[in-house]
C-alpha cells in the first residue's frame, strides 16, 4: 500500500512539474526607454518606436537590413577582405541594435568527417567574433555555435554549393 500511495506521489509531482514548466511567460511591453520586449519568438521585436524585422535564418535570409552572410575559402577560417569588408558593416548593426545580441552561426560543407567540420566552423565562428571584437563590438553581445555540414544552404553535392555553405551567418536575438 505504501509503494502504490509513493507512485500516486510521484506522478502528480512530475505531472504538476510539467505543467509548470509549460506555462508562459506574462508579455511585457516596451516604453522606448529600452525595455526588452518579452513573449514568443514569433513576435516582431521592438526597439523604442522602430520595427526591426528579424528572421530567425539570421543573415542568411538577406532580410536583415545591415546583417550580411559572410563566406570562407576551401578549408579555411582566414577572413578573406570581402568578408572584413562585410563585417565592418555587420559590426555597426550590432553596435546601433543594443537591445539584441548577436549568434555566430559557423557553416561547412559536406567534405570531411562530422567532427572535423564542427571544429572548422567553430575556428570560422571564432575568426569572426575575434575581428568583431577588433571593431569595437563587446565580446558579452556575441555567441558562437558551429554547425559544421548540418545546416547547408544549397544541399547540392558541386563546388557552386559548396562555396555556399562555407560560411558564417549571423543571428539577432534577444
Amino acid at each position: 500500500m505504501l509503494s502504490t500511495s509513493f507512485r500516486a506521489l510521484a506522478t502528480a509531482t512530475i505531472a504538476l512539474m510539467l505543467m509548470a514548466s509549460c506555462a508562459s511567460k506574462p508579455k511585457t511591453t516596451d516604453t522606448g526607454e529600452g525595455a526588452a520586449t518579452g513573449g514568443d519568438a514569433n513576435t516582431t521585436p521592438v526597439i523604442g518606436t522602430q520595427d526591426i524585422a528579424v528572421d530567425p535564418q539570421g543573415s542568411d535570409s538577406g532580410k536583415i537590413n545591415g546583417l550580411t552572410t559572410v563566406f570562407f575559402e576551401y578549408d579555411q577560417a582566414r577572413l578573406t577582405s570581402d568578408a572584413r569588408k562585410k563585417l565592418t558593416s555587420n559590426a555597426e548593426w550590432i553596435k546601433s541594435n543594443p537591445a539584441f545580441t548577436v549568434q555566430i552561426e559557423g557553416h561547412t560543407d559536406e567534405r570531411g568527417s562530422v567532427e572535423y567540420n564542427l571544429a572548422l566552423g567553430e575556428r570560422r565562428a571564432k575568426s569572426v567574433k575575434a575581428y568583431l571584437e577588433s571593431l569595437g563590438v563587446d565580446a558579452k553581445r556575441m555567441t558562437i555555435i558551429s554547425y559544421g555540414e548540418e545546416k547547408p544552404i544549397d544541399p547540392s553535392h558541386e563546388d557552386t554549393a559548396w562555396s555556399k555553405n562555407r560560411r558564417a551567418n549571423f543571428v539577432p536575438l534577444r
